[in-house]
């Protein structure tokens, strides 16, 4: 059975915003706009999705790409 995982695409510049937000953005392993990686999807990284929802755009896909 494939596993989920999430799609994280860095769309919005993190320029303004509070260090912590920039931090979570490169925790997330996101470093230049419109890159995009892909993260396992566990409770961990939904919550720091979560806090940086307005600068990443996300996507569920299926399995190993």
């Amino acid at each position: 059975m494939a596993e989920k995982k999430l799609r994280i695409t860095y769309v919005k510049s993190a320029i303004g915003y509070s260090i912590r937000q920039k931090a979570t953005i490169q925790a997330l392993g996101l470093r230049k706009m419109n890159q995009s990686v892909i993260q396992d999807d566990t409770p961990v990284v939904r919550g720091m999705v979560a806090k940086v929802n307005h600068l990443v755009r996300v996507e569920e896909v299926q399995g190993e790409q």
